[in-house]
């Protein structure tokens, strides 16, 4: 029977600085061979001051190195051809002014965007006209539509973001956490496209 070894690479992992990538770092690996702890175990890429924060291992690469070394086994790869290694960085301390002027330059932008917002559609001027519709007296500041009106923005807000500081309200994806994760995407096949060790090995 053919000894056929079946490889899994991981979409992104994680690695200190100078780490040697061994093939249990990026891979999961199943197959009909009695042992595979050495299997595991093989060195497969030195992580060096080179690659700066991250480094791609292709999937060609990884076979190219296994053949090599167990020629007399068959490998075949499925799911992702490439695994993304981000190298930790030093963790800076949090600095709370640069926190908190972060936070209020939110704060204060997203407060003007909604006023400017509520100018251009004349939304006082609305409320006025439902006021007037629902009582048939004109108010100058309705104030038993805007005070609901206001609770309700912010109730709005908290219920489109899905979340209330840590705490989530179900399973579903937030619209914002939907743009983060194509962003994620798009910035994962670039470091694919760009950072590819095969790739850089040959511009080299």
């Amino acid at each position: 029977m053919e000894e056929k070894i079946y490889l899994r690479l991981k979409k992104k992992i994680t690695v200190d600085p100078n780490h040697l990538l061994r093939l249990s770092d990026i891979a999961f690996v199943t197959g009909n061979v009695k042992d595979l702890s050495n299997l595991n175990q093989l060195k497969i890429y030195q992580i060096t001051e080179k690659d700066k924060n991250v480094s791609v291992i292709d999937g060609f690469l990884l076979l190219d190195r296994l053949m090599q070394v167990y020629p007399n086994y068959s490998f075949d790869l499925v799911g992702f051809n490439q695994t993304i290694v981000e190298i930790k960085k030093q963790v800076k301390k949090v600095n709370i002014l640069i926190i908190t002027a972060i936070w209020l330059l939110l704060c204060v932008g997203s407060a003007m965007a909604i006023m400017n917002f509520h100018y251009d559609v004349s939304m006082q001027e609305v409320q006025k006209s439902i006021a007037y519709l629902l009582t048939g007296e004109k108010v100058e500041k309705p104030l038993w539509i805007q005070i609901p009106y206001s609770f309700g923005l912010g109730l709005g807000m908290v219920l489109f973001f899905n979340h209330i500081f840590k705490k989530r309200f179900n399973e579903e994806p937030s619209p914002l956490e939907v743009e983060m994760f194509n962003y994620q995407q798009d910035l994962d096949n670039y470091l694919i496209y760009h950072e590819n060790v095969i790739t850089k090995r040959d511009d080299e």
